[in-house]
């Protein structure tokens, strides 16, 4: 995980429904235990990754299905492709399919 990731990852935490005041609500058996999640370069934190991750579907495709990810043809982002044959990233393919259908009209009412 580099800086960028980690950073969003910390503002994530605050997120989490076991976070209070830096301390982990799941560690707590009697003394308080400062959030591992928050303290670490990694994924330690099972609850973080499976519910607080998807909340920002980037930092989760980047760090958890990173052998999956493919470039954005367009913008050269990395998005996590919902079949073999996407090449563009959810922003660009509705951008890209505007494009399309536009030139696609322009050509048929000149063909007319």
């Amino acid at each position: 995980m580099n800086y960028q990731q980690y950073r969003a990852a910390r503002r994530l935490v605050h997120s989490c429904c076991n976070y209070d005041c830096g301390n982990c609500l799941l560690l707590d058996n009697g003394e308080e235990c400062i959030c591992p999640q928050s303290i670490t370069y990694s994924l330690i934190c099972k609850w973080f990754r499976a519910a607080v991750m998807p909340l920002d579907a980037g930092l989760c495709a980047a760090l958890l299905y990173r052998d999956r990810m493919k470039p954005c043809a367009i913008c050269g982002g990395y998005f996590l492709p919902n079949s073999n044959r996407a090449k563009y990233c959810p922003e660009c393919a509705e951008q890209e399919r505007r494009r399309k259908t536009r030139d696609r009209v322009r050509r048929h009412r000149a063909d007319m």
